[in-house]
Order: structure tokens, then sequence, then C-alpha cells
């Protein structure tokens, strides 16, 4: 239960940084952005993991700046098929 409590919290700090730095395109609140942060935290491990040819293990999550630049990767990804679609 200590690990989902720590990684939400996580997600969330690190979702909250990464849309200082680049918006979303849709308004979130503290439960998006947590889960906003959790998946760029798995984002930037995968990334990580594939750069350092390290063993890719997708239950292994990076560490907070890992997450906060795989957090701006998926805002990134995001804002792009957003934009797309309008």
């Amino acid at each position: 239960m200590g690990n989902v409590i720590g990684l939400f919290v996580i997600g969330l700090f690190a979702g909250l940084i990464a849309r200082l730095f680049v918006g979303s395109p849709s308004r979130l609140g503290c439960l998006g952005t947590a889960l906003l942060g959790v998946i760029g935290s798995y984002a930037g491990g995968s990334v990580y993991a594939i750069l350092a040819y390290d063993h890719f293990d997708l239950r292994r999550s990076s560490t907070f700046i890992g997450a906060v630049i795989g957090t701006v990767l998926v805002l990134l990804v995001w804002r792009s098929v957003a934009g797309r679609r309008r």
C-alpha cells in the first residue's frame, strides 16, 4: 500500500512540475495530474532503459528527474495529437 501512495505522490509532483514547463491541452485535476506523472515516470524509465541499453522492465519506474522528463515528453505528444484533431 505504501508503494502505491509513494507512486501517487511522486506522480503528482512530477506532473505539477512538467505542467509548469509544458501546458496540457485540457484541464486536469489533482488525480489527472498524478496519473499523468505516473505515466510519465514509466515513460521516462522506459526511454532510459532503451537509451542506456539497460534491461527493459515496465514495472520499474525512473528517478524523479526521469519522471519529470518522461512527463514532459508525454505532454508534448499529447499536445501534438490534440492539435491535429482541431
